[in-house]
């Protein structure tokens, strides 16, 4: 005979406030799969959803329930990694888009329109630049950059009654020239603007910009979120923290009535408010929506995040102080290293261990360049960074191409220089192909 067992059963746990950071990165966002009581979150492959009435239909459309209405604004797949990294990060709530590039202009083309302003800081990312240069340009949005973050009279001369954004990154690349986010974000809060920051390289694992002060960080999330390479992606992450209704600035998508008659979205929603208009007024026009595979590929990387992230750091150091000592080297820039400009911040920032995408100057100027990248077996030649496999590019041919020569000497992209993006591989492997690549 069976005796009845009336301990009864506790329901699995779906909020993960409160939970460890890396309990987070693997549960974050789950929901419960009712068909078959499937444990991984399946892929929802459909492009629209039923409507319960033709109320709920206008309810939805109206914004009076959350229900779904079409993948290009929601899929469930999305949804998953879009609270996994708002929790992550520390925001409100965030929205995958379909690559890095597309998560930039959609968080800002929230804020700016034609005849605004928009102030970064100089060393970013070169897609960026040029995303600024050409397709922000033929929007008619400015983009104004400071070359020395630290100065207050730079920025008060750039900007503008029009800037309606400052956009940097954590750990800019090919220089590993980190930023203080703390002062940046002094300096937005100053002038009322909120601060835009890509965290793409550093991820949250190393640090989260919205407890220093940031308001709206985005990501590649092909990169280090993902971490396998194998689809592209992008993420905003809107961190809850901005007053726009109080804001001396007009951003109309948010502040102004969504139609006559009814209240604002920074009215309906608060918190939410810019991660709302982003969705609906710019990525739901405009349509990077991310597929619902990719969505997928998204938070299933993100599930080891922290352990790549702490082998990626682990590496990246070990290989710096590597090249440092080889004669066939001219410099490293990486800021965790002793007597870099910015060993101090690294220290503060990140523990001295300032990510994993840095620049190595090799002897020989264009010429070493090549002999060098040519030599590599184990360590890729191509471009994307934040895989767990190394790579290597030249970025005066490549990335930096179409930039003047000026321009690419003002930022330090000499013709020695390598930037180096270092994988989970065994380490000893990836000194035995640097150095075999750097010996003549």
């Amino acid at each position: 005979m069976t005796v009845p067992d009336d301990h009864g059963v506790d329901s699995p746990e779906y909020d993960w406030d409160g939970y460890g950071f890396d309990t987070r990165q693997v549960h974050a966002g789950e929901y419960e799969e009712l068909n078959a009581g499937a444990r991984i979150t399946p892929i929802a492959m459909t492009a629209g959803y039923r409507f319960d009435s033709f109320d709920d239909a206008r309810g939805r459309f109206g914004g009076e329930n959350d229900g779904l209405i079409y993948s290009r604004q929601r899929n469930p797949s999305g949804s998953v990694a879009e609270k996994r990294i708002a929790s992550l990060e520390g925001g409100t709530e965030a929205i995958v888009v379909a690559s890095g590039q597309a998560a930039i202009t959609a968080a800002l083309l929230a804020l700016a329109q034609t005849g605004d302003r928009i102030v970064s800081t100089a060393s970013i990312y070169s897609g960026t630049r040029i995303l600024f240069g050409r397709s922000f340009a033929r929007f008619g949005v400015t983009v104004d950059y400071v070359w020395d973050e630290s100065s207050d009279e730079e920025w008060d001369r750039v900007i503008t009654p029009q800037t309606k954004a400052i956009f940097t990154e954590t750990i800019p690349n090919p220089k590993n020239d980190i930023v203080d986010i703390d002062r940046v974000a002094a300096v937005a809060k100053r002038h009322g603007i909120p601060l835009v920051v890509d965290n793409t390289i550093a991820s949250p694992f190393l640090i989260r910009p919205v407890e220093h002060g940031a308001d709206i960080v985005v990501h590649s999330s092909t990169k280090f979120l993902s971490g396998h390479g194998a689809a592209i992606s992008g993420t905003i992450v809107d961190g809850g923290s901005f007053d726009w209704a109080s804001a001396s600035r007009d951003y109309p998508l948010i502040t102004a009535p969504a139609a006559p008659g009814l209240p604002s979205i920074a009215e309906r929603f608060g918190r939410t408010a810019y991660a709302r208009a982003t969705r609906e007024a710019v990525v739901n026009d405009i349509g990077p929506a991310l597929s619902p595979f990719n969505s997928f590929l998204l938070h299933q990387g993100i599930e080891t995040l922290s352990l790549r992230m702490e082998r990626h750091l682990s590496n990246s150091l070990a290989i710096a102080e590597w090249l440092t000592g080889h004669p066939s080297v001219e410099c490293v820039d990486y800021a965790g290293l002793p007597g870099n400009s910015r060993t101090e911040l690294a220290q503060r920032l990140y523990g001295g261990r300032s990510g994993s995408v840095f620049s190595v100057t090799v002897r020989g100027g264009e010429a070493g360049a090549r002999r060098f990248l040519d030599r590599l077996r184990v360590i890729s030649r191509m471009t994307n960074i934040g895989d767990t496999r190394s790579m290597a590019l030249h970025p005066a041919t490549t990335t930096h191409l179409s930039f003047s020569q000026e321009l690419r000497d003002r930022l330090g992209i000499s013709p020695g220089l390598i930037r180096l993006s270092i994988g989970i591989e065994d380490v000893n492997d990836l000194v035995a192909d640097l150095d075999r690549a750097l010996t003549r």
